[in-house]
């Protein structure tokens, strides 16, 4: 819900009630370094003043770093926010998932000048455990030319935002300027001479009559793709027994590549009389393409072999029978050469048909998809009477198709699409809003000054839509019944029977209070009553308070309640995907918990997530030094995710064909959202900062810390086991943060990072076994030492250029000790750093 009116303070200190959307702009930006919207819902004010954590972000910090990601340039400049590469998990290689505070992506809600933004369209089918089913916004859809600061509130705020607002809040705060503008241009690679980047920017201010603004951002960027690669073991076999055409490496883990990511955001303002008018959206699109799963031409199930790799799988095209058994291995299970296997190929009748016949080196299929997003906000505020008011509405979208070639339906046998290319059909998330929020200051006798008042009421829709896929990428090809699996082989199409539309509505007013009753005590307390037409309402609280026990030291906490509602996608949506089950790809079917191989399996009907927060905290300001201890606990419950998956049977199997799911008849496994487990995160950041006369020019030192730890309480252990436990409490650092050194000398300016990561696990390829002894992939990653660095210049005339280079010393993970052996990754895919290595990089622009 938006912010009231009256945060036209930040802008407007006299308290005129000018909005920050559609204050009067300067030539540049307004700056607002030190002034944050977020925390209450009547007044903005200084992070030193604020009764709650929150970081903010300049514009120029945002941007002045290697990373052209937003998700990447929070990761480096926030402790507690942590986001992984994602080489090979499905749509999350798409929309990678960001976790604050150790939570999921959908427990922390993002506005953008105060507004919610909407979430994206991509479920994270694969989230390594902690974000496994979570459905987030696409915060990459964002140029960073466009933003003015960006604020994070590091604390609940469902009591005052609503659903998602879990874990904090992160506001993209946009420019706005009637005149002058910026041209950019990036480019930079990786040390290993791949991963080249280049992306181009621009920004015009314009007059919008007398008293507004335009303000329009364009970016275009491309980022090729990289590779961490070794050769897989079974391939190396493969190419040792004289099989043709096997690539090398088979597999590729990196980045994948990115093209025509074209971003814009547009943000105008028109202050009137007696009422401002303000509107400002985004559109944003790119094309992904990633790589996926090798398929071993010796052994991969449903295509090749059904047997582990004994023997051949040959499918009767007419059903005249005669097709011979075809061994590929000895009795010591080596494989026979090529030559001899592919003789018995050659002599197959007319009728028999194998893949080794037109893919005899395997194949990798590649995977990606075309993201499309859109959004716009208007509203119109002013003030009657003592009253402020802020009417707006929203409408937001976020569509993506996906994309997999270079791959098989096993099932259609020979008749394969032209190219192997196959549309799976896609996922579109809509979503649309309209707020009304008041405020005003009453004089209640408390001499240091009025009890502000805010309250206000939304009405919101969200839609989840799921196309159906081309006819190949979900038929039920003639070889099914033979074994041969069914769908584009790794990520089948969306089925007619599976797509459709599915909407959720809901309602919500909010009461929110504040009174600085003494000099140095400030008390705020805030309701808010939401109702959803699925699972019904919820009511949350929150108080705040702050006691100043000096000009300079200050203790601050506060408690509150949240919830995160259920998504319709997480409700209703249905995939096949191919991961790796410990020994082998399986296909695994995630199906909504109103299905009916999901209820076979113990599905029930989602309900919300429910929190309690608590924070404390201290402030010391003594005006060269800023510091900030927050400590923090967060219990959730009943937290929503991906239960484990459940084998099929064969007579369930059978039975669930015979009932009208013909997709079960080559699904290994099924998973469903649910609500089965509690967990509790405690935390600590810190956060500390001092200005200098260092070096004959103006430097000032940053630290920020985080410690964070999460333990679950309690689960059910039908639906998640040991290994995602342990996934939960294990797989992020506990310990982040960096120490910056910032120099500004006239036209000259260096900056210096170090970035600190602790120790991690990693389930590698979520094998879901926590011991190597008993057949798992555990990977245990020390801590690590990450150094940033820029050097750049600034001329009278408005061009500017920066040199500079992210991980300066090229640190990456200890070699992942299962590489070769399993699937090829060179490194832990899950690093909370990356693991391409040194990126060095070059920015030129004018300002003007």
């Amino acid at each position: 819900m938006a912010s009231p009116p009256v945060l036209a303070q930040a802008v407007a200190p006299d308290g005129a009630g000018t909005s920050p959307e559609a204050a009067a702009p300067q030539g540049s930006a307004t700056n607002l370094d030190t002034v944050s919207v977020l925390g209450n819902r009547s007044q903005p004010r200084s992070v030193s003043s604020s009764a709650v954590p929150i970081d903010i972000l300049g514009g120029d910090e945002f941007r002045n770093q290697a990373a052209t990601d937003a998700l990447d340039q929070l990761r480096v400049l926030v402790p507690s926010f942590n986001v992984s590469t994602i080489p090979i998990d499905d749509a999350a290689s798409l929309v990678r998932p960001a976790n604050l505070r150790g939570l999921p992506p959908d427990n922390t809600l993002v506005l953008v000048n105060g507004k919610r933004f909407h979430r994206s369209a991509v479920i994270t089918f694969l989230g390594h455990g902690l974000s496994d089913g979570a459905q987030g916004p696409d915060l990459s859809v964002f140029p960073s030319l466009a933003l003015e600061q960006v604020e994070v509130l590091r604390d609940g705020a469902a009591a005052q935002y609503g659903s998602d607002a879990i874990a904090g809040v992160i506001n993209f705060g946009l420019k706005k300027a009637n005149e002058g503008g910026a041209f950019e241009a990036f480019a930079g690679q990786y040390y290993e001479g791949d991963g080249f980047t280049t992306q181009y920017s621009a920004q015009v201010g314009l007059p919008l009559t007398a008293r507004g603004f335009a303000t329009l951002t364009l970016e275009w960027r491309e980022a090729d793709d990289t590779s961490r690669s070794v050769q897989r073991d079974d391939a190396a076999a493969a190419i040792a027994a004289g099989y043709p055409g096997v690539p090398a490496p088979a597999q590729v883990w990196g980045s994948p590549k990115v093209e025509d990511d074209l971003r814009f955001v547009a943000n105008l303002g028109i202050s009137g009389d007696t009422v401002d008018f303000y509107l400002f959206g985004n559109y944003a699109s790119r094309e992904v393409d990633g790589g996926f799963y090798f398929r071993d031409p010796t052994a991969r199930s449903g295509v090749y072999s059904n047997d582990d790799g004994q023997t051949l799988l040959v499918g009767d095209l007419t059903g005249a029978g005669g097709c011979p058994v075809i061994p590929l291995r000895d009795a010591d299970g080596n494989l026979f050469p090529y030559s001899t296997v592919s003789a018995q190929v050659a002599a197959l009748p007319g009728n028999c048909f194998t893949f080794l016949q037109t893919l005899p080196g395997g194949f990798t299929p590649r995977f990606g998809g075309e993201l499309e997003d859109y959004s716009v906000v208007a509203g119109a505020k002013g003030a009657w009477g003592a009253w402020h008011w802020d009417l707006s509405a929203s409408y937001g979208r976020n569509d993506i198709e996906f994309l997999i070639y270079n791959t098989v339906n096993a099932s259609l046998g020979p008749d394969q699409p032209a190219n192997l290319r196959f549309r799976p059909g896609g996922n579109t998330q809509t979503e649309k809003g309209i707020n009304v929020d008041l405020g005003r200051d009453f004089d209640v006798g408390f001499s240091q000054g009025p009890l502000r008042l805010a309250l206000g009421a939304e009405w919101r829709e969200e839609s989840f839509k799921v196309s159906e896929g081309d006819a190949a990428s979900t038929g039920i090809g003639p070889l099914t019944e033979q074994g041969f699996a069914l769908g584009s082989n790794g990520f089948n199409g969306f089925s007619p029977r599976t797509a459709g539309t599915f909407d959720r509505s809901n309602w919500a007013v909010y009461v929110d209070v504040e009174a600085q009753s003494t000099e140095r005590f400030l008390l705020a307390a805030a309701v808010r009553h939401e109702d959803f037409e699925d699972f019904g309402g919820t009511t949350n609280g929150k108080l705040t308070a702050r006691y100043d026990a000096s000009d300079s030291f200050a203790l601050r906490g506060a408690l509150s309640t949240g919830f995160r509602a259920p998504t319709p996608g997480q409700a209703n949506i249905s995939q096949i995907s191919t991961v790796f089950g410990g020994t082998s790809l399986q296909d695994i079917a995630t199906l909504p918990p109103t299905n009916p191989i999901a209820e076979l399996k113990g599905a029930r009907p989602l309900g919300p997530e429910e929190s309690r927060n608590l924070s404390l905290g201290l402030v010391w300001d003594s005006g060269d030094w800023l510091v900030t201890v927050d400590a923090y606990r967060i219990e959730v419950d009943d937290r929503i995710a991906l239960s484990t998956s459940f084998d099929l049977s064969d007579a369930e199997r059978a039975a669930l064909v015979a009932g009208g799911n013909p997709e079960a008849a080559s699904i290994s496994s099924v998973t469903y959202f649910g609500n089965a487990f509690d967990t509790t995160t405690t935390g600590v950041d810190l956060v500390a900062s001092v200005e200098t006369a260092h070096f004959g020019g103006r430097t000032t030192y940053s630290l920020a810390l985080n410690w964070n730890r999460t333990e679950v309480d309690a689960w059910d252990p039908d639906f998640i086991d040991e290994a995602r436990v342990y996934k939960l409490e294990e797989s992020l650092p506990r310990t982040k943060g960096y120490f910056s050194i910032n120099h500004q000398r006239e036209v000259f300016h260096a900056n210096l990072r170090l970035g600190y990561y602790g120790s991690w696990y990693e389930d590698h390829l979520d094998s879901g076994v926590v011991r190597a002894e008993d057949g798992g992939l555990p990977i245990h990653e020390g801590s690590k030492l990450i150094v940033d660095a820029e050097v750049g210049w600034e001329l009278a005339s408005g061009l500017y250029f920066n040199i500079g280079a992210q991980n300066l010393f090229d640190e990456t993970p200890a070699d992942n000790p299962w590489g070769a052996s399993v699937a090829g990754a060179a490194y832990p895919v899950h690093s909370p750093y990356g693991f391409n290595g040194g990126f060095y990089y070059a920015r030129v622009g004018w300002k003007f």
